[in-house]
């Protein structure tokens, strides 16, 4: 019996959760033109610390032969995020942000995964976030700059310019998953995180709905 390829598996069991992330109202109507720009605003806002905390797990995991092959720098989106918030909000950008109760509890949960030392927990997230960048990513970057006329500035976020042919490198990526030598149990505790991240960006969709209802 052929036994699927790990990527195949991580995405198949994953993908009912990829679509509830997806069909979150709150980004339901900032991709159908019905969010404003500070909407988007919001949304860049939570990403600087979510990216903040796994682009600090991925320095700490630089030397984990596990985690290793992942960490590149053409996929580092801490510093466009900075410069997407600058040109959003103004230079005083740091003090006017915080952090949504749902992306803190993202941030600690990638931040307990590093102090733990647990490279396949910083996969998962890593896969999680960046693939989804990769892929879904590019058509939020052409909406937005559609609905709010935006250049390059504001959408830096989604630009991987370092990246010629995002297609090669998903399925190069795909390739590393697989050729990790996990056993199954750590192949199920890795799918079981990944639907956590998922389960993360649904519930800061509702966040993000929930604070714009109060304002």
């Amino acid at each position: 019996m052929s036994v699927i390829p790990f990527s195949q598996a991580l995405r198949e069991r994953t993908w009912t959760n990829h679509g509830d992330s997806e069909g979150a109202d709150f980004m339901k109507d900032l991709m159908t033109g019905k969010g404003t720009r500070e909407d988007y605003i919001a949304l860049v806002a939570q990403h600087f610390f979510i990216y903040e905390a796994i682009e600090a797990a991925a320095a700490q995991f630089a030397g984990d032969a596990t985690a290793a092959p992942f960490i590149t720098p053409q996929l580092t989106r801490l510093p466009a995020i900075e410069d997407d918030l600058e040109f959003l909000i103004g230079p005083d950008w740091r003090t006017s942000i915080t952090p949504l109760p749902t992306t803190a509890r993202y941030a600690a949960r990638v931040h307990e995964i590093a102090a733990e030392g647990w490279a396949g927990g910083f996969i998962a997230h890593h896969y999680t976030r960046y693939l989804g960048d990769l892929s879904g990513g590019q058509v939020i970057r052409t909406l937005m700059q559609r609905q709010f006329g935006f250049e390059t500035n504001g959408v830096g976020f989604y630009l991987f310019d370092q990246i010629a042919k995002p297609k090669e490198f998903k399925e190069t990526y795909r390739d590393q998953l697989d050729a990790v030598a996990w056993d199954e149990a750590e192949r199920e505790r890795v799918i079981e995180e990944v639907v956590t991240a998922y389960k993360f960006n649904t519930e800061l969709f509702v966040d993000l709905a929930d604070a714009k209802a109060a304002a």
